[in-house]
């Protein structure tokens, strides 16, 4: 006997929650990672769950299971881009506990200008410009939290007021994205290192 519609539908939806694993699992892991990886291939931008589920071995259902919605599964994506942050934010701060705020943006610099950061830092732009536009969507915070983290870093390793701090990060996030743009690394890195310098030496006792 054929079940009614609505039944149906609610015994399959049971089925999937008592088979699927629960987030925080194993699995939602490693589709998160293998989505991330596609993301940083594809960008987020038009983002559909069927192509993306089809490339990394799942399913919308299943996606959408472990996520929520697609919008949880972006912001999965955008908090996996920022564990990758944070990472580099740990060893600026070993550079600018030995060398001060100089050193610090060298070590900032050097990241960001590592060719196997390009996809990483694509993605981090464009998660950016679409907090700014979109701040009500998944991106919401994206950017006030990237800068908030970088300003704290530069805060510990001693790097100025407060004023001092932004003017840094600014400068560090204009030659990145002229270098996004450009691919030139010389222009740009030159563009930096001069500024480092006047600030080592603004710094220098005596």
């Amino acid at each position: 006997m054929l079940l009614p519609l609505k039944q149906s539908f609610q015994w399959q939806a049971s089925a999937v929650s008592a088979a699927a694993p629960a987030p925080g699992s194993a699995r939602r892991r490693a589709l998160l990672d293998a989505a991330y990886g596609y993301v940083l291939a594809h960008g987020l931008t038009d983002l559909s769950l069927r192509p993306l589920a089809t490339a990394i071995g799942s399913s919308p259902r299943v996606l959408l299971f472990l996520f929520g919605s697609k919008d949880g599964l972006v912001q999965a994506i955008l908090d996996r881009a920022r564990e990758e942050e944070l990472s580099a934010l740990d060893h600026v701060r070993r550079a600018g506990a030995a060398g001060g705020p100089a050193a610090a943006g060298a070590a900032v610099w050097n990241w960001l200008a590592a060719p196997e950061h390009r996809a990483l830092l694509t993605l981090w732009v464009e998660g950016y410009g679409r907090a700014l536009v979109e701040p009500d969507g998944a991106w919401a915070g994206f950017a006030a939290r990237t800068v908030d983290d970088w300003l704290a870093v530069l805060d510990e390793v001693g790097g100025g007021d407060e004023a001092d701090r932004t003017l840094l990060l600014a400068v560090l996030r204009g030659a990145l994205l002229d270098l996004l743009a450009t691919g030139d690394v010389a222009r740009t890195g030159a563009a930096v290192d001069r500024h480092l310098r006047g600030l080592a030496a603004a710094v220098r006792p005596g």
